[in-house]
C-alpha cells in the first residue's frame, strides 16, 4: 500500500488531496487491521478481505463501527491498491472483487434553506466575516475550498466574469492553495450579475480600506475571503463560525455545503430545469443532480396531491 501511494503521487496520478484520503483510510483503518494477521500480501483472500468488511460493521465496541458508505469507500481505496499488486504480478487476482459488498446507502442528511430562510440568512449575514463567503456560495453555489480559493485575478469587472479555477484544500494538517478543482466540469467561468458586482466592488474597496489602517500588519493575500487583516478565511472557521451565526440568529441548523444544496432548490423553484442546475453546479453527470439535490420538496409534492385531489372529486361527482 506504501508503494502504490507512492507511486501514485511521484506519477502525479491523482491529486494531493485525493492521495491524502487514501493515505487516511490505509493509515486509520485498513493498515492497523491487517498488521496484526501478519499475513503476506500473497496469502491474503477474499474470505480475510470479508471478514474485515464484518468486522467494521459490526465491531466488539459498537461505538466504533462504521456505517456501510463508509466501508464502501475503503473497498473501493483497497481494490485500485490491489489491482496495482495484480498488474505487477505480485497477485493472481483482487481479492476485493470476490466479495459480498454492502449495499451503498443514499445520503439523506442534506438540508436545505427554503426562500424565505435564504432571504433571512442573507440579512443576518451582513456585517458578517463570513457576508462574502456565503453571498458568493448561495449565488454560485460554490464549494467551501472553491469559495476560500477565489482570488482576485479571477475575477474581470470589464468582462463581468468570475472563473472557478483555483482552491483552497486541506491534506494533512496543512492547507493547500493550488490550481485544481473537484473534478473537469468544476472548472467554469461564471457570469458577474449586476447585484454580485455590486458585492465585489464593495467588498474590495473594504479590504483596501483595511489594508490602508494597518499598513504594517495586513497582509495582502491577494484572495476575495479574508479576514480583517488579510489572512485568508480557513475551512475550520467557516464551518466553525457559520454554525455560531446561526445559533446566534436562531436559524435551523444546517452544514455550510447545504448552502450549495439551498441553491439548487431555489435555482429548482425558480423553474430551472435539471440540465440547467447540473451546468450551474458543474456536477459531472445529471444523475449527481437527480441523486443528491433535486428531489421533489414539499411544495412540488403539496401540488401533485392538489391536483390528484381535483381529479378524484371530478371522478366522484
Amino acid at each position: 500500500m506504501a508503494q502504490w501511494l507512492e507511486t501514485l503521487i511521484i506519477s502525479e496520478a491523482i491529486a494531493l488531496t485525493t492521495h491524502e484520503a487514501y493515505r487516511r483510510i490505509f493509515d486509520t483503518h485498513i493498515v492497523p487491521y491487517f498488521k496484526k494477521k501478519n499475513l503476506r500480501l500473497t496469502e491474503l483472500t477474499p474470505a480475510h478481505i470479508q471478514q474485515y468488511v464484518n468486522d467494521k460493521l459490526k465491531p466488539k465496541d459498537k461505538s466504533k463501527g462504521i456505517s456501510a458508505n463508509i466501508i464502501h469507500k475503503h473497498l473501493v481505496d483497497l481494490s485500485k491498491c490491489l489491482d496495482g499488486a495484480v498488474t505487477q504480478n505480485i497477485i493472481a487476482s483482487n481479492p476485493v472483487k470476490r466479495i459480498v459488498k454492502s449495499k451503498k446507502k443514499k445520503f439523506t442528511g442534506a438540508k436545505r434553506y427554503n426562500d424565505k430562510q435564504i432571504e433571512q440568512l442573507l440579512e443576518c449575514a451582513k456585517g458578517d466575516p463570513l457576508e462574502i463567503v456565503i453571498r458568493l456560495t448561495l449565488f454560485y453555489g460554490l464549494r467551501r475550498s472553491e469559495v476560500l480559493g477565489l482570488h482576485w485575478n479571477a475575477i474581470s469587472f470589464e468582462d463581468r466574469t468570475l472563473a472557478i479555477c483555483h482552491t483552497a484544500l486541506r491534506v494533512g494538517n496543512a492547507i493547500v492553495l493550488d490550481d485544481v478543482t473537484k473534478n473537469s466540469e468544476s472548472y467554469t467561468t461564471f457570469p458577474i450579475s449586476e447585484k454580485i458586482m455590486i458585492e465585489l466592488r464593495r467588498w474590495k474597496a473594504h479590504q483596501e480600506a483595511l489594508k490602508a489602517l494597518q499598513p504594517n500588519d495586513y497582509q495582502d493575500t491577494g484572495y476575495v475571503c479574508t479576514h480583517a487583516d488579510g489572512r485568508l478565511i480557513t475551512l475550520e472557521y467557516v464551518s466553525h463560525h457559520f454554525a455560531l451565526l446561526l445559533a446566534k440568529k436562531n436559524m435551523p441548523h444546517i452544514r455550510f455545503h447545504d448552502l450549495r444544496h439551498s441553491s439548487a432548490g431555489y435555482l429548482k423553484r425558480l423553474g430551472f430545469d435539471l440540465k440547467d442546475i447540473q451546468v450551474w453546479l458543474r456536477h459531472g453527470n445529471i444523475q449527481t443532480t437527480m441523486d443528491i439535490y433535486v428531489d421533489l420538496d414539499m411544495e412540488a409534492k403539496t401540488n401533485i396531491a392538489n391536483s390528484l385531489d381535483a381529479k378524484f372529486k371530478a371522478m366522484d361527482a
